[in-house]
């Protein structure tokens, strides 16, 4: 079993197995259970992997093109 110590904010480092074994990474939100003389630390959610494809992880400053645009319309001037 592994240990660590805490830091004087009250912080722990989960080891790297744990963390690993359970899923956790920047984001997860975990809660803390008192049972006794004991604590649990239980993962309640963990964060949306991002897409295989990245579609839509980028936004833009410019204002949407329509989806009935015709470019032609351009060259048409």
């Amino acid at each position: 079993m592994d240990s660590t110590s805490v830091t004087s904010k009250g912080q722990v480092t989960i080891p790297k197995k744990v963390r690993q074994k359970l899923g956790i990474r920047q984001g997860t939100r975990v809660e803390f259970l008192l049972t006794g003389d004991r604590v649990e630390m239980r993962v309640v959610a963990s964060p949306q992997l991002p897409t295989a494809s990245g579609f839509g992880m980028l936004k833009s400053a410019r204002a949407a093109v329509p989806a009935d645009f015709d470019p032609a319309t351009l060259l048409a001037k």
